[in-house]
């Protein structure tokens, strides 16, 4: 590419990308999150969101009012039911979920835990868990673990690294031996987005249960767990939650399952009576028996925001932007870095992607350091991937497009 083609093909792309954010209805919103001083593109939004601009003063009043001033009496006046009420708030806004089926409570990994434990022990002749073989280290070493605990059996899927697991996968694997299928419904590594509502049927089709891991997924693509049928799901808020480093997960239950399945992990939060402190474990009714200890009241406080934010937006236009942001993600990496060598490994086709786009090089390790170094944020994946991670609240087309042309300028520095 000569000096000349590369200077038309930027100018294009920005120029391109100005008209989208000159039309783009959520732009107003971008005023809504802090700044982040030398970060010229941050494109790791699927991995850490970016925080709420009020989110100072909404801690601050935290500390002022419901634990400074009101301390024990916030627990009987809010803190008690804030992981139900919370839980219901991203069941309604972003799962497609009724009430009384979502909490808020743990993390990814003890959610993970506590439902597959809870779905292998559902029907004891099951006794095989079926997991993606790449699916996300947490899912796949909690599983494993269950499995070794209770005698089970791990049945591994093998699909397309770029395609992800399909309908066609899963229809092949489960058995009357299968007791739960646990699956991303974004792969964390190729963005690609599995059909949650044939795959769940086909799952329910051989008895068994479905988990679907929402991590990549939650905030950024319509959901509508209700009407898919599935049975179990987890997710977490740090990332298109934007609940900050460390944030509670949340959990979901159908309604008709919840009386079904025991939880392993009987703590005092999750009892009928919380403060009987009787002489044997009785179960909370519904969704609040997913409870174990006490839940952590200040990590849920930066989630709230959000949550209302992309209730203001709609999933739905979120979901335009993000097809939008990645759309034109692909665009210039076919412009500026599919000429330098740099494999694209996610799918083209925005039906069968979420919202970060992976491209591959045997040096982006070393780019992705250059990168952190000069203000632009994104996230390598071993053994060489850079995700671009573009959160469609917190992410102009104008930085996707920077940040896509500092890959190409760290890239050609280094030597290609």
């Amino acid at each position: 590419m000569t000096d000349s083609t590369a200077d038309a093909a930027e100018t294009a792309l920005y120029d391109e990308a100005a008209d989208l954010d000159a039309a783009d209805p959520l732009a107003p919103l971008l005023d809504r999150f802090a700044d982040a001083p030398g970060v010229s593109a941050y494109l790791d939004g699927n991995s850490l969101g970016r925080p709420m601009r009020d989110l100072p003063e909404r801690l601050a009043r935290f500390v002022r009012e419901d634990w400074g001033t009101r301390l024990i009496r916030s627990w009987d006046e809010q803190w008690m039911a804030m992981p139900e009420t919370l839980g219901d708030r991203i069941g309604e806004v972003a799962l497609g979920a009724a009430a009384g089926q979502t909490i808020v409570a743990d993390s990814t990994s003890v959610l993970l835990y506590k439902l597959i434990r809870a779905a292998r022990a559902h029907d004891p002749a099951r006794t095989e868990i079926v997991i993606e073989e790449g699916n996300f280290p947490t899912d796949r070493f909690v599983a494993a673990g269950v499995a070794d605990e209770t005698g089970g059996t791990i049945v591994r899927l093998a699909p397309d690294p770029v395609r992800g697991v399909s309908v066609d996968d899963v229809a092949a694997a489960v058995t009357e031996r299968t007791a739960v299928v646990v699956l991303s419904h974004v792969d964390y590594r190729s963005g690609a987005m599995a059909d949650a509502p044939a795959i769940t049927a086909a799952v329910h089709e051989a008895g068994a249960l479905v988990l679907w891991d929402l991590c990549h997924s939650v905030g950024v693509i319509p959901l509508d767990l209700d009407a898919w049928g599935v049975d179990l799901a987890v997710g977490c808020t740090y990332k298109y939650l934007n609940g900050g480093p460390g944030s509670p997960a949340f959990a979901y239950v159908r309604t008709g399952l919840q009386g079904a399945l025991r939880q392993p992990i009987q703590g005092w939060f999750g009892a009928k009576d919380v403060f009987a402190m009787g002489p044997a474990y009785e179960p909370a009714p519904g969704i609040r028996r997913l409870l174990s200890g006490t839940p952590p009241v200040l990590s849920m406080l930066g989630m709230q925001g959000m949550i209302e934010v992309i209730a203001e937006a709609g999933i739905d236009a979120v979901r335009a932007k993000s097809v939008s942001l990645t759309e034109l993600a692909l665009r210039a990496y076919d412009a500026v870095l599919a000429p330098l060598g740099v494999r694209l490994l996610s799918p083209r086709d925005a039906a069968l992607r979420g919202g970060h786009v992976t491209i591959g090089h045997p040096r982006f390790q070393a780019v992705t350091q250059t990168l952190w170094a000069e203000g632009v944020i994104p996230d390598f994946r071993f053994p060489d991937g850079i995700r671009l991670g573009l959160s469609p609240l917190t992410t102009t087309h104008a930085e996707t497009v920077r940040g896509v042309l500092a890959v190409r300028d760290a890239l050609s520095a280094s030597g290609v």
